[in-house]
């Protein structure tokens, strides 16, 4: 990115390792791409990179301008570091169904966000649509910028330098991406980069359970965020992708937390239900082949949520009741 990048030109190039203990012995080999070593934490620096440098350049978004945006955090947090990088302002539409941690991590880095009440902390279609709309109510002001990451091709176009990245890491030796929804734009921007390696890569999109519109079924509300929005994305491609699997919030939620206590990867919820998928592609596969999925995101931006919250009480009966070990310590310890 050059040698006065600042310090957007951290974006990317974060590793790729193997997963150990969570993938069965006669599964195919799991590699996980861990975006949460991205500065905010998130695959999403990324896209923010892209969507910001491009709007720059094509004269959408002007010196002084302000840039607008709905997001569940990730994708806010990350315009926001760019943002700041950059010298502009920005207005955030979120809400509460999102974490308190993504929500303060978006106004320390100096963004305007504005919240809109969830029903019982759950995302759903309706509170995505309204944030949606609010945030295109917000960009009519004049030097406005709306980045509107459902309908904007710069959000795929920031993705393709994860794909050449994970293809040089593997050694060019990957049989199937496994990718949460969202957007539908970091599937579709890996996919077109990886299958203009090898056009036979298989690519396995994921999707919450309790709302599997993607396959055709009913939206609904559930617990996994970033992805799942409610509806079906508007540059969805409905050919892009060999599979769909759903996962629910429940499992996605128990991988996660197998995945920091087994792997030592410490990530969201969307991770989680990436790696449930990935397993059972790696099943079908087997040995001698090679399945790539993403850690999206740190579990730092989720302390606060059912997540990773009171799992301390949880150890139950095998807890080691630390004040016993300090008081044999002594004075100097």
């Amino acid at each position: 990115m050059g040698e006065n990048a600042g310090v957007v030109g951290s974006v990317g190039g974060t590793p790729l390792v193997e997963l150990r203990r969570v993938v069965p012995h006669d599964h195919a080999r799991v590699l996980v791409k861990v975006e949460s070593h991205n500065p905010t934490g998130s695959m999403k620096d990324r896209m923010a990179l892209s969507v910001i440098d491009r709007a720059a350049a094509s004269g959408r978004l002007l010196p002084d301008g302000m840039v607008v945006e709905y997001t569940g955090g990730s994708t806010g947090t990350s315009l926001a570091f760019v943002c700041a990088a950059r010298g502009y302002s920005i207005s955030l539409l979120t809400s509460d169904a999102f974490s308190r941690e993504k929500r303060d991590q978006m106004r320390a880095l100096g963004a305007n966000v504005v919240e809109i009440e969830s029903r019982g902390g759950r995302i759903t279609k309706q509170l995505i649509q309204a944030m949606m709309a609010k945030a295109a109510e917000i960009s009519e002001v004049p030097g406005a910028y709306f980045a509107d990451q459902f309908n904007n091709l710069d959000v795929a176009a920031g993705y393709v330098p994860l794909a050449e990245e994970a293809w040089d890491q593997s050694g060019g030796q990957i049989d199937a991406f496994v990718q949460a929804v969202g957007t539908g734009q970091c599937i579709a921007g890996v996919a077109k980069a990886i299958r203009a390696k090898n056009p036979d890569v298989e690519i396995v999109a994921v999707e919450p359970a309790e709302s599997p519109v993607l396959s055709g079924g009913s939206p609904g509300s559930h617990g996994i965020e970033g992805i799942g929005p409610g509806f079906v994305p508007p540059l969805w491609d409905p050919h892009l992708a060999h599979g769909i699997i759903d996962v629910s919030t429940a499992d996605a939620m128990d991988m996660s937390r197998r995945l920091a206590q087994e792997e030592a990867l410490f990530a969201g919820t969307s991770s989680g239900a990436n790696v449930i998928a990935a397993l059972q592609i790696a099943e079908r596969l087997g040995p001698g082949h090679t399945v790539v999925t993403l850690i999206c995101d740190s579990g730092l931006k989720y302390l606060s949520t059912d997540l990773y919250s009171g799992m301390q009480a949880s150890a139950g009966d095998d807890a080691v009741d630390v004040r016993v070990i300090q008081k044999g310590l002594g004075p100097g310890v």
